[in-house]
């Protein structure tokens, strides 16, 4: 795929949903080369844990032996919600496009995981001033916006990243990925819905009482995981799933940054349960909703540190352990190289 990817291979919803039913798998070749070589390494089988199991995901899903991590970037997506009208957050719409000001002079959290960890960090501000529709009155995005904020985060994935680490930034976007993972996964409002930014009590309320409203007016139509982006979702959650579709096309493993970033990629696994194999959920965040979305996916994610920030900052953080798992792999010493005997020997 070019790295502008000016042939964007879809032109309507089912061609999205056939692109990831085609995707390919992991390279079965490198991954048997990562696991001869981690059984070798100087070390217990197993002693590194998660590490290996790392390593070896990162060999198979590049297709390349020894796996790289020298290249990570970190993708931030910022969109407005018109559902944010109906006092779902503790924040102002405003505060989005303050914020994606603030990532671009390097004064959020984000910018110094990224100086801390040596990840590259591009934010991309999509359309602040042309909010999603309030979706309890009718589909959040027309087919045209999905389709174009799809090919959006498309493009926003270039050749020659050894990581990409996945995040957003969205005044009421909580709400979105919480209504996201009810209409995936089953549910009400109350069983995904957190607090966010830290709305209040009644904050709270007025957050269940939309979602429930939105998966009620929308009704059948959120049998199509498509559809459940379309209706329910946002500019900056579509082109999350761009960025996971083109990653997998261009063979990048991928990092997800908490539970709205989460919910967003979960539309890929509802198509196809093996769409997201070459994605990790990199932190659990404080969102209630959050562990039981990893769950639903069959993951578990690297790090558990009480985070809801999002902006990518715990996908940024479990980019480390990812460099960690390959510094391991590829420079350690095999018993042969360093002389020591083997259980066997």
């Amino acid at each position: 795929m070019a790295a502008d990817h000016s042939a964007i291979p879809f032109t309507d919803l089912a061609g999205v949903a056939e692109l990831v039913r085609a995707f390919p798998g992991p390279d079965e070749e490198a991954m048997e080369r990562a696991r001869a070589r981690d059984a070798e390494l100087t070390k217990p089988r197993g002693a590194l844990g998660r590490l290996e199991e790392l390593a070896i995901w990162t060999a198979a899903w590049q297709a390349a032996h020894p796996p790289r991590a020298a290249r990570p970037l970190a993708c931030v997506f910022a969109g407005n919600h018109g559902i944010a009208e109906r006092g779902v957050s503790a924040y102002p719409a405003s505060v989005t496009g303050q914020m994606v000001a603030n990532f671009v002079e390097g004064g959020a959290a984000v910018n110094q995981l990224c100086r801390s960890f040596g990840a590259g960090l591009s934010v991309y501000e999509m359309g602040l001033d042309q909010p999603t529709a309030d979706f309890t009155r009718g589909p959040a995005l027309e087919d045209a916006e999905v389709l174009r904020a799809i090919a959006f985060g498309m493009r926003a994935v270039e050749p020659g990243i050894d990581i990409l680490c996945l995040g957003e930034m969205g005044i009421g976007n909580t709400t979105a990925g919480s209504a996201i993972a009810a209409a995936l996964f089953g549910g009400m409002g109350a069983d995904w819905a957190g607090r966010g930014t830290g709305v209040d009590d009644a904050g709270l309320a007025r957050k269940i009482a939309v979602i429930d409203e939105a998966l009620g007016f929308h009704g059948p139509a959120l049998a199509d995981p498509l559809q459940v982006l379309r209706r329910l979702g946002g500019h900056e959650l579509a082109a999350i799933v761009g960025a996971v579709i083109a990653a997998r096309m261009l063979r990048v493993p991928v990092l997800l940054d908490g539970f709205t970033c989460t919910a967003a990629a979960a539309v890929l696994w509802k198509l196809d349960p093996t769409a997201l194999d070459h994605c990790r959920i990199a932190h659990l965040s404080r969102e209630p909703g959050h562990q039981r979305l990893a769950a639903a996916i069959g993951q578990r994610p690297l790090l558990d540190l009480d985070m809801a920030l999002g902006e990518a900052s715990g996908a940024v953080l479990a980019s480390a352990l990812v460099q960690a798992a390959i510094a391991t792999h590829n420079g350690m010493a095999t018993f042969a190289e360093a002389g020591v005997a083997t259980a066997e020997d």
